[in-house]
């Protein structure tokens, strides 16, 4: 069975191994989530389950989504996410998945959204080089230079390293360990850093191999 939970990012601390080796780990409150909708290859095209994390109060739920969750018998939540999984014959709409879905050891991928910073110069977005600043190069030292634009192509190619806004989009970290299961209070210990500020919304599930 293919495992997937979305959670909210606690924070950052450390923990023990029985050889008293330090591992930093990232913990997150993952679950409880409903299964709120079930695809499949006849009706949709593709298999897949979406989940729903956090409680939200009817009254801020508009019509459509209220339906939404009254067809598969759950309360609203806050947060859905969608997971392509191959095998989803284990879920049904109205289940509960919980952090005991997962195991210590269990391989997974952390999907969530980066920090935002802003409006950032080419030096903090890109890493460029600075101007030196002894002769000539006036107030300009931190400025992107030329585009290159000539007569040909008279114009800036798309995807060119320029400032712009930094962080707030989607980041995914590969083949993280988790190493702690707390099933009282559906903690999830994961061996390393998590894309996303504390209190973020992250997506859980297991690692891709290629």
């Amino acid at each position: 069975m293919q495992k997937a939970i979305i959670g909210k990012k606690i924070g950052m601390t450390q923990i023990f191994d029985e050889k008293g080796n330090v591992i930093p780990v990232t913990v997150v409150e993952a679950g409880p989530c409903v299964v709120s909708q079930k695809k499949t290859v006849e009706n949709d095209g593709y298999a897949a389950v979406q989940l729903g994390f956090g409680d939200l109060k009817a009254h801020k739920v508009n019509k459509p989504m209220k339906g939404h969750f009254e067809k598969a018998g759950a309360a609203p939540k806050r947060s859905l996410r969608e997971f392509r999984l191959a095998d989803i014959e284990a879920y049904n709409p109205g289940d509960i998945v919980k952090a005991d879905v997962f195991a210590i050891g269990d391989q997974v991928d952390v999907t969530g959204t980066s920090k935002g910073k802003g409006y950032a110069g080419v030096i903090k977005r890109w890493n460029f080089h600075r101007l030196k600043e002894t002769h000539g190069s006036g107030p300009v030292a931190r400025h992107g230079g030329s585009m290159g634009a000539c007569s040909s192509p008279s114009r800036v190619w798309k995807g060119k390293k320029m400032a712009g806004h930094l962080g707030a989009e989607r980041v995914t970290v590969q083949n993280l360990k988790i190493v702690m299961v707390d099933i009282e209070n559906n903690l999830l210990a994961i061996k390393g850093a998590v894309p996303g500020p504390n209190g973020g919304i992250v997506s859980i599930h297991d690692s891709v191999k290629a």
